[in-house]
């Protein structure tokens, strides 16, 4: 008995042939290389055996989050209704998030020096070694409900969400925390977080870099700020400027998420309030 054919690939949809032929380039339509878009596809693994293909769902779920679009436009890019688009987009956000610990993660005990010493070049002095990481927030623009619409209007005048981000001395994101809204001071959502909370990270004789907006910590993390400004003498100076040289990755970091994907950081995201920091993530 053969088995039963649901449905038949639409090779006349223009992402999927640029998937099947050869060496084709996937960034400027998916914003990954083809060997990224593979090593995703072999890491999320399928909740079911029937369905969808798993790498077409994975690049119906890329399509959505390189365009921004509304489930309406990529249904229509892909040929597939909106209410399989909906589900097939949940699914893999909720497949991607499950892997999420093992891709962002902190470095362990035999990488740290590795780390530290990233941080001193960065920095030109090797005071620096003993730096685990960098932290710092960013704003990401949503839709605001509106009943507590001034809760997320942030101190840049736009509605938002927050993204705690700590990174290595190369920009690799080591943790995240998202989700709390615009509004809130970064020192809060520090100490709201599991790094801070759990004392997670930095280990003890390590510190990790934080800005202005930051309180000067030694306990229950290490967190080094630079001096207020203006500063008392040319030491503090000096200091400060190392700090920044260092702790710059972070924002560096920031920088090329925004630009990687562009649809989702630079204009307002359109998807429900519950579902923005899976997104994000």
């Amino acid at each position: 008995m053969s088995p039963t054919t649901y449905c038949h690939l639409n090779a006349a949809v223009p992402i999927l042939r640029l998937y099947f032929e050869d060496g084709a380039d996937f960034r400027p339509n998916l914003r990954l290389s083809r060997q990224s878009i593979q090593s995703l596809i072999a890491a999320v693994k399928p909740d079911c055996d029937h369905g969808w293909e798993k790498d077409i769902e994975v690049l119906v779920f890329l399509y959505w989050l390189t365009h921004a679009a509304s489930y309406r436009v990529v249904s229509l890019a892909f040929d597939i209704p909106k209410s399989t688009l909906h589900d097939i987009v949940h699914r893999m956000s909720n497949a991607v998030i499950g892997i999420l610990k093992q891709l962002i993660a902190f470095p362990s005990a035999d990488d740290l020096e590795a780390v530290g010493e990233g941080f001193s070049q960065l920095a030109g002095s090797p005071a620096f070694s003993v730096v685990a990481g960098a932290i710092n927030g960013c704003h990401i623009r949503i839709k605001p409900p509106a009943s507590d619409i001034q809760c997320y209007f942030n101190r840049k005048l736009f509605n938002s969400v927050q993204l705690q981000a700590i990174t290595d001395h190369k920009g690799k994101f080591l943790d995240i925390f998202v989700g709390y809204p615009g509004s809130v001071h970064n020192a809060r959502v520090l100490k709201n977080s599991p790094v801070y909370a759990g004392r997670l990270s930095p280990p003890a004789g390590k510190c990790i870099l934080g800005d202005s907006g930051y309180l000067c910590l030694s306990a229950p993390i290490c967190l080094m700020t630079p001096y207020r400004e203006p500063v008392q003498n040319a030491v503090q100076a000096h200091y400060n400027r190392k700090h920044s040289r260092a702790r710059n990755i972070v924002e560096r970091a920031f920088g090329m998420l925004k630009t990687r994907w562009r649809s989702i950081f630079f204009k307002a995201l359109e998807v429900s309030l519950a579902f923005v920091p899976d997104v994000i993530a």
